[in-house]
């Protein structure tokens, strides 16, 4: 990846005192503002709306073009020139003509996506898994820290030194403390500071780019299932002179706001394209009884437990879902109001 220019951030070549200074509450350097609330808020309202279709999961066809636009997407901004119909191919298993590296780059990032929703976001040792295999047979340390010194080039100069190599167990130990135990920050925004956070480290010999944008596929993932079928590697790419100056803007002011606000605008980007796509049927009150009858079965329930269920409605929708069930003789009653206890008539 070729680019940054550090100016106000500590380099951490000569000593770690600086970024334990800034990691002293294990919070890496970044401020939450107006802008971040605002869009996350946007994120959240787009995946109550999600939540609240008829028939939110995707066909089978559409979920694999949008992993072949994420795979894609991601591997592209590293130089992958396969197109996007060589890409489906490798994905069918068929024949194709091309670069072995570019071959296995693809390979292994089909592995390590459909295997995103099994590695624990809060793990150092998922990281590395991960890492080893997007980067296996392409590297001969895949899944390992670099034990070398790495700068970044940008054209022919080295814009950015990366910590020494003994000091980045200890770097990505903190930045996954952070992860894990910061309770304040919303995932969204959580997800974006791990990405740049660990571009700034740069932790592994190769493959930090990739390994960063499938790292906070999966915390977004881990939060919300909606970002399973939502390629936002994809607009990064179509983005990508937009994704190198975040980043350059984040090193120069020290902080990661600039990268925060850009890689919330393209989560929304995809997710509204992911809508255009699926155009599915709106939930009504009927379907909502219909799902609720298979999820509680014949167990008793009280509205509390339906608003668990469907975690958008609001409490007046619900009481009026659950009167209409009453009435309809599809749900017997027993007490009033809040109290009341529910269940579906088999």
């Amino acid at each position: 990846m070729k680019r940054r220019l550090v100016a106000n951030r500590p380099l951490y070549i000569d000593l770690i005192v600086s970024y334990d200074t800034i990691m002293k509450s294990k919070k890496p350097p970044f401020t939450l503002t107006p802008t971040m609330l605002s869009l996350s808020l946007e994120i959240s309202k787009l995946l109550g709306r999600y939540e609240g279709l008829l028939s939110p999961k995707p066909q089978p066809q559409l979920r694999r073009e949008n992993r072949i636009k994420t795979i894609q997407g991601s591997l592209s901004i590293e130089g992958n020139t396969l197109t996007l119909d060589q890409m489906t191919a490798i994905f069918e298993n068929k024949r194709v003509v091309g670069s072995e590296r570019e071959i296995l780059e693809v390979r292994n990032a089909i592995e390590a996506y459909d295997k995103a929703g099994t590695f624990d976001p809060n793990k150092v040792k998922a990281l590395l898994s991960a890492h080893g295999i997007l980067m296996r047979g392409i590297i001969p340390n895949a899944g390992h820290f670099r034990s070398t010194q790495v700068g970044i080039l940008k054209g022919t100069k080295v814009s950015h030194m990366a910590p020494k190599p003994e000091f980045v167990p200890q770097l990505m130990d903190d930045l996954f403390i952070f992860l894990k135990i910061d309770k304040e920050t919303h995932a969204f925004i959580k997800a974006c500071v791990f990405h740049y956070e660990l571009e700034f480290i740069h932790p592994f010999s190769d493959g930090n780019g990739r390994i960063g944008r499938l790292w906070q596929h999966t915390i977004l993932l881990n939060h919300h299932p909606l970002f399973e079928y939502v390629p936002v590697e994809s607009v990064i790419k179509r983005r990508q002179k937009e994704y190198y100056k975040a980043l350059e803007t984040s090193d120069k002011a020290g902080s990661s706001n600039a990268f925060i606000e850009f890689s919330l605008k393209a989560m929304i980007e995809a997710i509204n394209e992911y809508f255009d796509q699926l155009r599915p049927e709106p939930q009504t009150a009927e379907s909502r009884l219909e799902l609720a009858k298979s999820h509680f079965d014949n167990r008793e329930f009280k509205r509390k437990d339906y608003l668990q269920f469907f975690k958008t409605l609001s409490t007046a929708t619900a009481s009026r879902d659950l009167e209409a069930g009453v009435k309809k003789r599809l749900l017997k009653r027993l007490g009033t109001k809040a109290r009341a206890i529910y269940m579906f008539y088999r």
